[in-house]
């Protein structure tokens, strides 16, 4: 029997270093920014889908429909309509201007889909590497490219679907799906959608955030020395250097940069990873980890709550401030436009091709004037309207009242008002057509002229 010891190294041989805790006690770690961000992942991914399905955010282009927050605004409606739009730019300036890149890192879907191919595509060659022993390296390349692409098609089909259905009513859309309709303009975009998503996420993934995404780009003029960024400290002299060199920082990013060199590349897209990594391995030997979210290059890090909340969040100078006030200016007035919209539009104006006719009623004979109605049902409800006569005596309005309109239907209608010859002054007189829409009780009154004969 040998009487070597094993547990002592070998001559010439360097012992194997191991993590050796300062006071004791490993450094305490910060967030799991990969378990986070994959959970805001799925969120944001049953959100996108979700979404056109109960018409919470939707254009529908054929029936010329915007879906916002509940509201079904019309294509006539177009200052609600560029106030929205407005509003959600600035928000997502505001956003970038307080915070970066984090959209990019959490929410973006192109990012979502790219890592989630990326997944699939480490764990299909797992699988097929670990079950497919006896196959040659060539023939298991092929089967994971084969499998890949078939699944990347079929979620390519899918994604494509929950995309085009906000902009096309999803049971229309599905009924075209599954006649594969190529002719209507619903079909040839969801095919076309399907094309791209499937090249995208098959070849393209994270190289569109790199060269073509113009989001990237815009950070470097929405930035100042404020703005949230992922930044690489070493407090330590350069001969006694905090960092280990193990370089998990690189491996773990999605965008295959390296922080260390700077804050400011193109690529970061503020996920926050390259933390969790650096806090994993120098965690180990009781250290911090060197790789932070700050306030700018030179701000504090993010975790340091020395200052005020305000501070905190991000609201640190007086340009913030003015951005979240005039956020809020915004947020408020779509608020009052949106509660100020009827829900029933009603349009009342005269027809002059004539400007009066006399028609005879039994033994009466009575004055007659044209005018049009055009009504709007802007609610998924049933909805009807009524109209009076104000300051015109003896009238009567020849039309069969009320008015009823499905959901989302639009009626008009032409009719008469009839006074006695003797009723009014001859000439032109002012009178109004007041509407009560129910409903909601909604009621306007519209000013208009009624044309008798002139006795001279």
């Amino acid at each position: 029997m040998s009487n070597i010891d094993h547990s002592q190294p070998r001559p010439g041989t360097r012992p194997a270093l191991k993590p050796v805790p300062i006071e004791g006690r490993p450094a305490k770690r910060r967030m799991a920014f990969h378990r986070y961000r994959k959970l805001i992942h799925l969120i944001c991914l049953l959100i996108f889908i979700i979404l056109p399905f109960f018409n919470v955010m939707r254009f529908d282009i054929p029936r010329q429909r915007f879906y916002f927050a509940g509201y079904e605004l019309w294509i006539n409606e177009f200052g609600i309509l560029f106030f929205t739009l407005l509003f959600l730019l600035y928000a997502i300036t505001a956003a970038s201007m307080l915070y970066g890149r984090v959209y990019c890192g959490f929410m973006c879907p192109q990012m979502i889909f790219s890592e989630a191919a990326n997944g699939v595509e480490d764990r299909l060659r797992r699988l097929i590497n670990r079950r497919g022993s006896r196959l040659s390296v060539k023939q298991r390349q092929l089967a994971v490219i084969a499998s890949l692409y078939t699944l990347t098609g079929l979620a390519s089909v899918f994604l494509a679907f929950v995309f085009i259905s906000y902009f096309v009513e999803p049971r229309d859309l599905l009924q075209r799906l599954l006649i594969f309709d190529l002719k209507s303009a619903g079909g040839i975009a969801g095919a076309a959608t399907s094309l791209i998503i499937f090249l995208d996420f098959a070849f393209l993934r994270q190289r569109f955030c790199k060269l073509i995404c113009p989001y990237g780009y815009l950070q470097g003029m929405l930035g100042d020395n404020h703005t949230l960024i992922v930044h690489y400290r070493d407090k330590s002299v350069e001969e006694e250097r905090d960092c280990i060199e193990c370089r998990k920082c690189v491996r773990v990013c999605h965008m295959g940069i390296d922080i260390r060199k700077s804050p400011f590349q193109i690529e970061c897209i503020h996920c926050g990873e390259c933390i969790e990594a650096c806090d994993e391995i120098l965690g180990r030997f009781g250290k911090e980890g060197l790789i932070h979210y700050t306030w700018g290059e030179h701000g504090e890090v993010v975790t340091d709550r020395q200052r005020s909340f305000l501070h905190w969040i991000g609201l640190r100078d007086a340009k913030r401030a003015v951005v979240i006030l005039v956020l809020l200016f915004y947020a408020s007035g779509l608020t009052v436009f949106l509660s100020m919209r009827d829900n029933v539009m009603v349009q009342v104006s005269p027809v002059r091709s004539t400007l009066f006719s006399l028609e005879e009623s039994g033994t009466e004979i009575r004055v007659h004037n044209t005018f049009r109605v055009t009504v709007a049902n802007r609610q998924s409800r049933p909805a009807e309207l009524r109209l009076s006569l104000v300051g015109l005596p003896g009238a009567s309005i020849e039309l069969s009242q009320p008015l009823q309109l499905g959901a989302n239907e639009s009626v008009e209608k032409i009719f008469d008002i009839s006074v006695p010859p003797t009723a009014l002054p001859s000439g032109v007189n002012h009178f109004e057509i007041a509407s009560v829409a129910q409903p909601g009780d909604e009621s306007v009154n519209f000013k208009m002229t009624f044309i008798t004969p002139s006795n001279k």
